[in-house]
């Protein structure tokens, strides 16, 4: 997937463009990084998300519907690592990271609200590949995510495939 900045995708597409609102912040190595989404609902347990970032990611992003819970975190290093490991381009998560200097070390997009020290409870619940609520948009298996800087960009796919 060619990256395109934010900026530009919302001039080309104005409000046929989806954007999620201001809020979320940079945790890894990598602040660009686009990719066909794929999605996971989840409230304060990260079983999906440990699940879906230890299979072939392919250069995709994983969209993390968390409720924007500040509780805990979706997230730490050592499921990024697996997700570097795998091959994910970027992970979204409307919730919280944890490991902060551990997650700016790896090649890796992380976009999230904020960091805790307090990990989620395993309890096996949560869906994926189903529509994922963020701040401003909604995005569903598919679409493709792009991130940067300025914030983040929905298209559908198609849209995303007249950017060659």
């Amino acid at each position: 997937m060619t990256f395109v900045a934010t900026c530009d995708l919302f001039d080309r597409f104005k409000d046929d463009a989806r954007f999620v609102l201001p809020g979320f912040r940079d945790f890894g190595a990598v602040t660009r990084f686009s990719g066909p989404a794929v999605t996971v609902k989840c409230f304060e347990d990260n079983s999906r998300v440990k699940e879906l970032l230890a299979t072939p990611g392919e250069g995709r992003v994983l969209v993390v519907d968390g409720g924007g819970s500040l509780r805990c975190a979706l997230m730490g290093d050592m499921i990024a690592a697996s997700a570097v490991r795998n091959g994910w381009a970027g992970v979204v998560i409307w919730g919280c990271v944890r490991d902060v200097a551990e997650l700016a070390a790896l090649d890796l997009g992380v976009k999230a609200l904020a960091a805790t020290p307090r990990a989620s409870t395993r309890r096996d619940q949560g869906l994926a590949d189903v529509p994922a609520e963020l701040p401003g948009a909604t995005v569903r298996p598919g679409d493709v995510v792009f991130a940067d800087e300025d914030g983040i960009v929905i298209l559908t796919a198609e849209q995303a495939a007249g950017l060659k």
